[in-house]
């Protein structure tokens, strides 16, 4: 009986969804509009993480010359950074197969097995936000990872019987948004482990001019300059703003992108010059004269500005923080001095740029 006839005969075939396809390396998840469209197809076209791609070329040259998969990798970091776009190219680059899914898609083991089965020699596995995988199918995956088998229970009760069944020599690629929820013997199966950083404006606007020249845009070195400084060091941003500011300048101008219609067009659509939108600005409104200034906790924060406290924390904090608008404090969230000038509000006497200096204020707990 073989690995298909097995799952089959199980009832464990069910897909994960249209995402979960084979792909062929040279096009396929490519071919799509948009974002996906936008991806670099090969090592040499990524622009950015200059020690990553250093590093996973090595990797990857060393498996094609002995001729071997590559070891199982796992790319972590804040969304829109590329992690998707490595591993298609980890696929092109070792002229294998690519399939992709996610890890909340994977609810039962029979899921997974369906997939790893299905795997041909050499093939890549990408799982997205790995570490929401379900305990059951984790432990199925070990094995897998480890030894390239599969233990699969057929029947209930007395009847039950285990089957180790035998899978092609794959690659996993796992990406985390965050790196602490991966389990520690999920994590030790990587060979290798990279963390992608945020992106220089420099870097930003190389990727505006090369999105720009694929989706036909017209778009000057002062324009793209503007739109990658409000990209919040994000990639996935920065294209989102080029076809916001292509559609304005369309609209409104000549069709030509250059400072003055990014800044409008951006201001327009509520971004401003360090690249804060709506949701930024009401977090900081909230901060300084919402509440009088005092220190506010996540849960009151959240409330405020009409959203979950794991939104406010894991999407809109972490650039808040980075860009020194923001300190996390013992007593709840604080505005520094940056974000009072940035609001062009006036400066109340003890705030300085790592929040309130010594000054003993009341909190506001929520």
């Amino acid at each position: 009986m073989t690995r298909r006839e097995v799952l089959v005969g199980e009832a464990v075939t069910e897909r994960v969804g249209p995402a979960d396809r084979p792909v062929d390396p040279g096009a396929g998840a490519f071919d799509e509009p948009d974002e996906a469209g936008l991806r670099p197809r090969e090592l040499a076209e990524f622009i950015g993480q200059s020690e990553l791609k250093e590093h996973l070329a090595i990797v990857l040259e060393a498996a094609r010359g002995r001729g071997e998969s590559a070891d199982h990798i796992l790319f972590a970091g804040p969304p829109g950074l590329g992690k998707t776009s490595l591993a298609a190219i980890v696929a092109h680059e070792m002229g294998a197969g690519f399939r992709v899914t996610s890890g909340p898609s994977l609810v039962r083991a029979g899921d997974l097995a369906a997939i790893v089965c299905d795997l041909s020699d050499g093939d890549v596995l990408f799982i997205d936000e790995i570490h929401r995988l379900a305990r059951p199918v984790e432990e199925v995956l070990y094995p897998a990872m480890e030894d390239f088998k599969l233990d699969i229970v057929i029947g209930k009760g007395p009847a039950a019987k285990s089957i180790r069944l035998d899978l092609p020599r794959f690659t996993l690629v796992g990406a985390t948004t965050r790196t602490g929820m991966v389990t520690g013997p999920l994590r030790d199966r990587f060979g290798f482990v990279a963390r992608l950083d945020y992106y220089d404006p420099p870097e930003l606007e190389k990727i505006v001019r090369r999105s720009a020249a694929i989706l036909g845009v017209e778009v000057d070195a002062a324009g793209a300059e503007e739109i990658a400084r409000r990209s919040r060091g994000t990639p996935r941003i920065a294209n989102r703003l080029l076809r916001r500011v292509r559609d304005f300048a369309e609209v409104r101008g000549n069709g030509m992108v250059d400072r003055e219609a990014a800044r409008a067009g951006l201001e327009l659509f509520g971004v401003d010059a360090l690249g804060l939108d709506k949701v930024d600005r009401a977090i900081l409104v909230a901060l300084t004269t919402g509440f009088g200034g005092r220190p506010i906790g996540l849960s009151t924060l959240a409330v405020a500005v009409g959203e979950e406290p794991e939104t406010v924390e894991d999407a809109y904090e972490p650039f808040l923080l980075r860009q020194g608008l923001l300190v996390r404090t013992p007593r709840g969230r604080v505005a520094t001095a940056g974000a009072w000038a940035h609001l062009g509000e006036r400066v109340p006497p003890g705030i300085t740029a790592a929040g309130y200096g010594g000054v003993e204020m009341p909190s506001l707990f929520g």
